[in-house]
């Protein structure tokens, strides 16, 4: 049986994403003697042009490699790249072609989906990238199914994660993967972290925000934000705005992209995570003071809004978890 290809090669370019490029490094370059009788990983860090590089926060970076060593890499980590519209350079695009067919595994963090995306490896299949990105990602590539609401994804040897943090939760995955649910769980308490994240990103994402206000749809949403716990009908949005029931349901898609209803439904879910973040008030009252009435309704549409339980939620972001 053939050994299994334990070295990584972290890719360093201008513009290079610190935090995402530290999250690499972190996990799969630092030295770990508690791991010495494993067969861990080795790394290089690989510029895919001449360097030195300019990296978020006034930060120059030098790398010792360049991209011939992706020939011999068996994980190669492209961290949030420097522009969803930016063209990847052909030398980095054939590299990361000739690796991914002889069975090397590329696994992205936030924007590095683009570099894969742009290279043709992600066509036809599954991916994620940051909420922000994801429309792009769409729009770019109509044959990739863009799923903008996890943490990261998995689709034969190309890893995608999600924004940023959730970075970590791939590189998690991969040692998951690779040394079993305990070594990962070592590796996640000394980064002080959970070894597994409840939910998707989507619990991160912040309300959603009108196209334009102009007219009478403005107001009514200040009026409907104001009155959230009381009991909304379309007849009665209507009424307020001064509009048939047709021409409002029109008008709000435009000036909001969504049904009133389905509107409605996410500002409630937002003055939940609000009032779960800030006060600790029990599930009874926050269902009646953001409108959804009970405990169950509450958890339906909270849990299909954000992936999570309101519980799991308040763990995470409550009072409680400030303090911790």
């Amino acid at each position: 049986m053939d050994k299994p290809n334990r070295h990584v090669t972290i890719l360093a370019y201008d513009q290079l994403c610190m935090f995402e490029f530290g999250i690499a490094v972190e996990v799969f370059g630092l030295t770990r003697p508690e791991f010495a009788h494993l067969d861990w990983y080795t790394h290089e860090i690989v510029g895919i042009e001449p360097g030195p590089y300019r990296a978020s926060g006034g930060i120059s970076v030098a790398a010792n490699h360049d991209l011939g060593r992706l020939a011999e890499a068996g994980l190669i980590v492209v961290p949030g790249w420097r522009g969803a519209m930016t063209p990847v350079p052909e030398p980095l695009i054939a590299a990361l072609r000739a690796a991914h067919a002889r069975g090397a595994r590329i696994a992205t963090l936030c924007s590095g989906v683009f570099v894969p995306a742009r290279s043709g490896l992600l066509e036809g299949r599954r991916a994620t990238t940051h909420w922000r990105y994801a429309d792009t990602l769409r729009s770019e590539f109509p044959s990739i199914e863009v799923l903008p609401d996890i943490l990261y994804s998995e689709d034969g040897n190309l890893l995608t994660a999600a924004g940023s943090a959730a970075g970590i939760d791939l590189c998690l995955h991969i040692v998951r993967q690779d040394f079993g649910a305990e070594i990962a769980n070592t590796v996640a308490r000394r980064l002080v972290l959970p070894a597994h994240r409840d939910g998707g990103q989507a619990q991160f994402v912040a309300r959603p925000v009108a196209r334009e206000r102009r007219g009478r749809i403005g107001p009514l949403l200040d009026s409907l934000r104001q009155r959230l716990n009381e009991d909304w009908s379309i007849a009665r949005m209507a009424e307020l705005a001064r509009l048939s029931e047709r021409t409002l349901i029109r008008h709000f898609n435009d000036a909001t992209g969504l049904s009133p209803l389905t509107w409605l439904i996410a500002e409630r879910v937002e003055r939940s995570k609000e009032l779960l973040e800030t006060t600790d008030f029990g599930l009874d009252a926050i269902a009646e003071a953001s409108g959804f009435r009970s405990q169950e309704t509450l958890r339906h549409h909270f849990r299909s809004r954000t992936g999570v339980s309101p519980s799991a939620f308040r763990r995470s972001f409550g009072p409680l978890a400030v303090q911790r």
